[in-house]
């Protein structure tokens, strides 16, 4: 059993926004819909695994980066990839981070960038920073590159 589950509030786009992430990742599926008066009121899904829990609560309250989904990539094939699906009719900003389109925060990463800005030369650690801050996408061969 996952023990730490993220709960996200739509205002009334929740059953659209998990439909949209269910065909964005490929290990994916929905496990439960709740409904009131026939439209979803909560549900359960899972994204590679990891559960995650909607609500249609009301427009109180809205995503801000101050919170956001990390998404590690194998390759630069899949940075590519979940940049371009999680963007669409969203907003692209700096450093691998993008909006969708219902105004939740994401990170599209490679996989080794823990690595490459942890080095263990402080210089090179130093450059791959630079270089990345630079960045919209992250490129890995440009990140790589920049360690060397």
């Amino acid at each position: 059993m996952q023990k730490i589950t993220p709960f996200l509030w739509y205002n009334d786009n929740a059953e659209e926004a998990i439909n949209f992430y269910t065909t964005v990742f490929k290990d994916a599926k929905i496990a439960s819909v709740h409904r009131n008066d026939g439209k979803l009121f909560t549900a359960t899904f899972y994204l590679h695994g990891q559960e995650f829990m909607v609500i249609n609560g009301g427009p109180m309250f809205k995503f801000t980066e101050a919170i956001s989904l990390f998404v590690k990539c194998k390759d630069q094939e899949e940075v590519d990839y979940f940049w371009e699906k999680l963007s669409e009719g969203g907003e692209k900003s700096r450093c691998g981070w993008l909006k969708d389109k219902f105004g939740l925060s994401w990170q599209v990463v490679p996989d080794n960038l823990e690595k490459l800005l942890y080095n263990a030369d402080p210089a090179k650690a130093k450059k791959v920073m630079e270089t990345l801050m630079k960045m919209d996408k992250l490129v890995i061969k440009d990140l790589e590159d920049a360690a060397k």
